[in-house]
C-alpha cells in the first residue's frame, strides 16, 4: 500500500523551510524550488501544498505566529498563581522575542513584517495575531487594574485616571514590537530593553 502522506505535518516543514531561508536571505532569496530542497520534498509536493508563493508566505507567517502566541499562552498558564501584571510582563517579554534563542524569530518576523506593507495577504495576517495579542495584553491590564483597585481601596494607586485597557494595550504591544527592531540593529542591548519594558510596566501599573 501507498504511504499515507500527512498534509499538515507536510505544510509545517515546508513553513519551517520557507522561515530557515528567510533568515539566511530575507524573503526576496525566498524560491519554490530551494523551498522544496529545504524541506526534503519535491517541488510538486510544495505545490499541491500552495497554490502560489504568496499561500505558502502566508501560511509560514501564521506558522511563526502561532509559536510566539502558543509561547505567551504557556507563559500565561505555567503558573496560575501569578498576578496579572506578572503575567502581562512575562507575555510582553516573549512578544518582544528579545532572548537570544529568538534571535532568528525575530529576523524572520520583521522580513515578514516589511513585505506586509506591500502585500494584502500579509497584512491580513499580520493584523490577526497583533488583534489577539492586543486582546489578551487588554485583558490582563484590565485584570490588573482590578487587583490594584481592589487590594488599596481606600488608597492612592498613583494613577491620576483610570486606564483604558484597550489603549493601553495598543501602547504596550506597539512598544514590544519596536523593541524587537532596536535590538536586532543593535541600538538597544536585550537588557537595556528589557529594562525600558519593563519601567513602563512599572508606570504602567505600580504597586
Amino acid at each position: 500500500m501507498p504511504r499515507q502522506v500527512d498534509h499538515a505535518e507536510r505544510r509545517r516543514r515546508i513553513a519551517d523551510a520557507v522561515c530557515e531561508l528567510a533568515d539566511e536571505r530575507g524573503l526576496e532569496g525566498v524560491t519554490l524550488r530551494d523551498v522544496a530542497a529545504r524541506a526534503e520534498v519535491s517541488m510538486g509536493a510544495v505545490q499541491r501544498c500552495f497554490r502560489t508563493k504568496e499561500e505558502m508566505l502566508v501560511f509560514a507567517l501564521g506558522h511563526i505566529g502561532e509559536r510566539i502566541g502558543a509561547r505567551v499562552r504557556a507563559r500565561l498558564v505555567r503558573s496560575p498563581a501569578q498576578s496579572a501584571g506578572t503575567a502581562l510582563g512575562h507575555a510582553a517579554t516573549e512578544v518582544a522575542l528579545l532572548r537570544e534563542e529568538h534571535r532568528a524569530e525575530a529576523r524572520v518576523w520583521l522580513a515578514f513584517v516589511a513585505q506586509a506593507a506591500v502585500s494584502e495577504a500579509l497584512a491580513a495576517t499580520v493584523q490577526a495575531n497583533y488583534a489577539a495579542l492586543q486582546e489578551s495584553f487588554a485583558r490582563l491590564i484590565e485584570e490588573a487594574c482590578t487587583d490594584t483597585d481592589a487590594a488599596g481601596a481606600g488608597a492612592d494607586t498613583g494613577r491620576a485616571a483610570p486606564l483604558d485597557p484597550r489603549r493601553e494595550a495598543r501602547a504596550l504591544l506597539a512598544l514590544a514590537d519596536g523593541l524587537t527592531t532596536h535590538v536586532l540593529i543593535g541600538h538597544l542591548t536585550p537588557r537595556e530593553a528589557e529594562d525600558v519594558l519593563h519601567t513602563h510596566l512599572a508606570r504602567l501599573l505600580p504597586q
